[in-house]
């Protein structure tokens, strides 16, 4: 109960009342229930389209992690398959809709519904896939875990702004290097990584306030997942079937052993 409460909570969008659409997902595990919120609109309408073509009839989850959530959505994994759009090389045309990352009101507790994307090397606007979903289970984090993930994720963006900043400086490197300065190379980098360094300092790509913290402290969840992936609604009921889900056994692919499908999924009127 304390669980669903503190979703409901943070999962308000607050827009004047506006009611937040549901839907239901009959599946061979049981039924899970799911609310949409409104302030990702471009993914709930997304969501509930898919639903009323009849995309998600059939679906297996086909990504199940234990401590960390259940994937599902690709039509290409229904009984009769999923006519891909190929480009003229023959590769599948990955469909993907605009990113809608609501942070910090929006994040990875446990029982939310978020979409799934392709990387950042490929996808740098984090862009979500425009089937695949997944549930939070997660796991129950801890202030050093916390601390430890603000660390990394500052960490990392500094390294990539720092590669960033040699590419536009690449003449200037080029030039020093010609000449053999090494002194002189050492010290532009130096200089670029010092300056990397402080911007990202001054704006750290992720904090965690004591009300989030105490949550994943409490209900657990996937932080590490947090302002990088869109976070569009959540479990109303039948998390108990989602913990069921996420127990079976998989493979090393983690592709459950044994199908789960959705048999129907639909809008509640």
């Amino acid at each position: 109960m304390l669980w669903a409460c503190w979703l409901v909570c943070m999962g308000c969008t607050g827009q004047d009342g506006e009611q937040e659409t549901e839907v239901v997902l009959e599946t061979t595990a049981g039924e899970i229930r799911l609310k949409l919120y409104n302030d990702t609109p471009g993914h709930r309408d997304n969501f509930v389209q898919n639903v009323k073509d009849g995309m998600y009839t059939g679906v297996t989850f086909h990504r199940v992690i234990r401590n960390f959530m259940i994937q599902t959505g690709d039509p290409a994994t229904r009984p009769e398959g999923f006519e891909a759009k190929l480009t003229a090389e023959g590769d599948t045309i990955t469909e993907r809709i605009p990113a809608e990352v609501v942070w910090p009101k929006h994040f990875h507790l446990r029982g939310v519904l978020a979409a799934a994307r392709d990387g950042d090397d490929e996808n740098p606007d984090r862009m979500s896939d425009k089937y695949q979903f997944y549930i939070v289970t997660g796991k129950v984090q801890q202030e050093g875990d916390m601390d430890n993930l603000e660390t990394a994720r500052e960490q990392r963006d500094a390294e990539q702004l720092f590669l960033q900043k040699q590419l536009k400086n690449k003449e200037k490197l080029d030039a020093l290097r010609a000449v053999r300065d090494r002194d002189g190379v050492s010290n532009l980098l130096e200089k670029l990584q010092d300056e990397a360094r402080w911007e990202v300092s001054e704006n750290p790509p992720i904090t965690y306030s004591k009300e989030l913290r105490k949550a994943y402290r409490i209900h657990g969840g996937a932080p590490w997942l947090d302002n990088e992936y869109t976070v569009f609604g959540e479990v109303k009921k039948g998390m108990d079937v989602v913990e069921t889900i996420q127990k079976v056994k998989t493979n090393a692919n983690d592709v459950p052993l044994k199908d789960i499908r959705i048999i129907k999924a639909y809008v509640v009127e």
